[in-house]
């Protein structure tokens, strides 16, 4: 059960990494996942929310990884990762047709066999008319992150949130699986994000971001209910937007101030 009688947002890009679609790393794509992640998306669709999302595309192929492996350079490597991205639109599609939510995938390339070109206006369109919009293929250019494909779609069809679902509770001061103090942040400005360099967006992705004035909520797929909780305007996880906290603000000084030093 949401605890918001009226959703916060009313038009939400959805984040989702293709890692976290793995679920415990057994198969590329866990199908009680994203049956899990269809149901929470089809309550919230009903509401009224509209909803596009943006799927990684690393359970199959992560193209930085790959560059320079049997000669492969880094712009073939990220094609390749976009088409992955594409064999998860489509599953998700399927997940959430499969319990009655109308849904459209778009992609950056042209696959007029399986999906529409990406065109804005039907896009948005489309979420008007209550539909679920996927978008496939990155950004359809090598050298950018899905990250960035996100922030560029939110921006583009004027979405009011950038919701990041991921395998973590949301952004940590430093990373928890080197230093057991690490400490959750639940609340962050893009200026922090980058004076700090946490874990959140790539550079692109979150400057992005602050130049429209999106917020951006990073939280765990992992935990039921949390899509929900996210698509409702609930706080969990780490929410990034301009404000920021005073905490990390104080952190932050701090951290200036041994540099200086």
């Amino acid at each position: 059960m949401v605890g918001k009688t009226k959703p916060r947002w009313q038009r939400v890009l959805l984040k989702v990494s293709g890692e976290a679609l793995a679920g415990d790393g057994t198969q590329n794509i866990d199908p009680k996942l994203t049956m899990s992640i269809a149901r929470e998306i089809a309550s919230m669709s009903r509401l009224g929310i509209e909803i596009a999302m943006v799927v990684g595309g690393g359970n199959f192929f992560r193209g930085a990884n790959w560059a320079g492996a049997s000669g492969l350079d880094r712009a073939s490597a990220d094609h390749i990762g976009m088409m992955a991205t594409v064999m998860n639109a489509i599953f998700l599609q399927a997940s959430l047709e499969s319990v009655g939510v109308p849904t459209r995938v778009q992609t950056a390339y042209r696959m007029a066999e399986v999906a529409e070109p990406y065109i804005r206006r039907r896009a948005m369109r489309h979420l008007e008319k209550g539909r679920v919009v996927i978008f496939g293929a990155g950004t359809g250019n090598p050298f950018f992150t899905t990250d960035t494909a996100a922030a560029l779609r939110a921006a583009e069809i004027n979405a009011q949130v950038v919701l990041k679902a991921t395998n973590v509770e949301g952004v940590y001061d430093c990373d928890p699986r080197k230093n057991s103090c690490a400490r959750l942040l639940d609340h962050v400005s893009y200026r922090q994000v980058a004076a700090m360099g946490l874990n959140v967006m790539d550079l692109t992705a979150i400057t992005l971001c602050q130049e429209n004035s999106i917020p951006v909520v990073v939280f765990d797929l992992n935990k039921p209910g949390n899509i929900s909780k996210a698509l409702s305007g609930d706080r969990i996880g780490t929410l990034v937007d301009h404000i920021g906290s005073s905490v990390v603000s104080e952190l932050d000084r701090l951290s200036d101030l041994q540099q200086v030093t």
